[in-house]
């Protein structure tokens, strides 16, 4: 039989509407020696720092099976120190608030207790390698989901083999409908928090199935022997949040019917279950140990969650799930998003993965001037990168070779790859030198030539022009400018680089009350601008800082609202047959343009 760890964690939630578990941590050890316990002010996979410490409250210790309290001292905002004094365990208890329903946090309510143990429960520094154990007493009606193993019934109790283990194994218990699926023989299960959903019970079980085949496929083999998908229905929200045998995504509950709503439900699936191989197990050396207490920072995040979600995209259309031309609309669209960021000029993908701690997860008006998003180019950056890969070698590699050696080189065995190691895979699987890609996009802010990239493909990125008669109202004047609704009143929030708002002076926080003398609402905001064509002049009246001042801007056009990619009618045989292999379809040619336009 197995000992029992001497470390062990009893979770109670005793009135779960009060939003509040307690638990009780027993610490066993030498008599006499003090011990700290540490909060984690991060967890893997979200990388800023939460301190979600802050809803700790009640910390006591005392000695196993005595009332006696023990001293126990807060020394830092998340670090407690307990004098056990002669005895050989200590049992250290406390109170935490969670009423917060999120992809790394703690939801108390009448319907669940979703745990994230990596805020949740504290470990004890100098012994985080121990094994563990979880008890959770909740209603007996209650079903407990999780990926660790289940060590004892009464109460539901479950063993990590450390610390780590731990952090990567949420709970969730209630009543939540679980779908068992068996992809290419794999037992995995969709586990369904939340009422008033409306995706269908056969649907998306099938479609996740999918998304699982063409995954483990696109890697070789599968790392795990089960896997938990836990949806949490919400309104409005949106997240996910990797784990190593499981992930868990916020979805607004009606997202599953309208198309565009379902597949970005499917795409946040597949981007979280990818992470079970890039992140969980394919991962920088930065991150060898974790530290839980402070930043830990890594160039290679691009690659992490850019790279991730362009495997998205691949097996989103491997499994068939969409279309060659709607996967090739979605690309456009987000170049279309990534060329309206000045940002792409000022910060590379390198130091958009060093600063993810301090501007990712932290927007200001000031954000799309001066920084990327290492989702969003990462993601373009990787999808050019493989259609050089795929050039240069003739098909015969890819970034999914690329991706698949480092699985086999790193991800197997849990490796750690190193700050400026990716080039030199590339080169020993592909034959390919990419240190000059890398210079200009993943060290340096060159602009991305996805003209140059796309042709290589055969296809061609072009503006998609709106149909316009000659009675049509002016397309609407551009400033430049992003602006919301406060209170009625149109307050601007963001004024982008090169924009006319720039140069006549606009500033964040400026609130608009009139243009050339007419009072302006948020309502009529859009009609008001769309009176005047590209270099119109016009004042804006604004409020800034209480002071009442004009500005005189000159009206400029807007960017293309919308790109394409289309056939090029001339494309070389050796590019149709990239297309082919890249997107997994026949390369088609335009269609002829008939006289009237059809």
């Amino acid at each position: 039989m197995t000992e029992t760890p001497r470390i062990r964690y009893e979770v109670r939630a005793p009135r779960p509407s009060d939003h509040r578990i307690v638990v009780t941590m027993v610490v066993g050890g030498e008599p006499g020696t003090p011990f700290e316990v540490v909060f984690p002010s991060w967890i893997p996979g979200s990388y800023w720092i939460q301190d979600r410490v802050r809803n700790v409250s009640g910390m006591t210790a005392r000695a196993a099976g005595h009332p006696d309290p023990l001293p126990v001292r807060r020394t830092e905002k998340a670090r407690w120190r307990v004098e056990p004094g002669p005895h050989r365990a200590a049992e250290v208890e406390y109170t935490m608030y969670g009423n917060e329903l999120r992809s790394g946090g703690l939801d108390v309510t009448d319907e669940h207790l979703f745990l994230s143990t990596g805020f949740a429960l504290p470990y004890v520094e100098g012994r985080r390698s121990e094994p563990l154990e979880v008890s959770l007493t909740v209603p007996p009606e209650w079903t407990v989901h999780t990926e660790l193993p289940e060590v004892g019934r009464h109460p539901p109790t479950y063993r990590a083999a450390d610390y780590d283990e731990l952090v990567d194994h949420p709970f969730d218990a209630g009543r939540a409908p679980s779908f068992p699926i068996q992809p290419l023989g794999i037992p995995h299960r969709l586990v369904v928090c939340g009422s008033g959903g409306n995706y269908e019970p056969h649907r998306l079980p099938a479609d996740v199935g999918r998304i699982v085949e063409a995954s483990i496929r696109l890697f070789g083999e599968s790392p795990v022997p089960s896997y938990t998908f836990f949806y949490h229905l919400t309104s409005g929200v949106t997240a996910g949040l990797e784990h190593a045998r499981s992930s868990h995504c916020l979805v607004d509950r009606t997202a599953f019917r309208v198309p565009s709503r379902y597949r970005a439900v499917l795409s946040l699936t597949a981007h979280e279950y990818l992470h079970l191989y890039n992140v969980k197990r394919i991962h920088p050396k930065a991150f060898d140990p974790f530290d839980y207490t402070r930043e830990t920072y890594t160039r290679l995040l691009w690659a992490m969650e850019g790279t991730t979600d362009y495997l998205t995209w691949l097996v989103l259309r491997r499994a068939e799930l969409t279309s060659p031309d709607r996967a090739l609309s979605d690309l456009a669209e987000k170049i279309r998003r990534y060329r309206d960021l000045p940002g792409r000029l000022h910060q590379s993908l390198e130091e958009a993965s060093l600063a993810a701690w301090v501007d990712f997860y932290h927007w200001e008006e000031e954000t799309p001037n001066r920084s990327i998003s290492y989702y969003l180019k990462g993601d373009l950056v990787s999808l050019c990168l493989d259609l050089e890969l795929r050039s240069r070698t003739a098909n015969a590699s890819s970034l999914e070779t690329v991706w698949r050696e480092l699985w086999n080189s790193y991800g197997r065995t849990r490796r750690g790859l190193g700050e400026t190691e990716l080039p030199e895979v590339i080169e020993r699987v592909t034959g390919v030198d990419a240190r000059g890609f890398f210079g200009d996009h993943v060290a340096g802010t060159k602009e991305v030539d996805f003209e140059r990239f796309l042709g290589l493909a055969g296809v061609a990125l072009r503006s998609r022009p709106v149909p316009r008669r000659p009675d049509d109202d002016p397309v609407p004047g551009y400033l430049g400018v992003e602006v919301e609704n406060s209170a009625g009143r149109v307050q601007i929030t963001t004024v982008r680089d090169g924009g006319p708002g720039r140069a006549a002076g606009l500033s964040p926080g400026d609130e608009v009350v009139a243009v050339d003398g007419n009072r302006v609402r948020f309502d009529d905001w859009a009609n008001a601008l769309g009176r005047y064509l590209p270099g119109s002049p016009l004042e804006l009246t604004v409020f800034r800082r209480a002071r009442l001042t004009a500005v005189p801007v000159v009206v400029g056009e807007a960017p293309p609202k919308e790109l394409a990619i289309v056939p090029l009618p001339d494309a070389p045989p050796a590019a149709r047959a990239l297309y082919a292999s890249w997107v997994g379809a026949p390369w088609t040619p335009p269609k002829p343009v008939t006289p009237d336009g059809g």
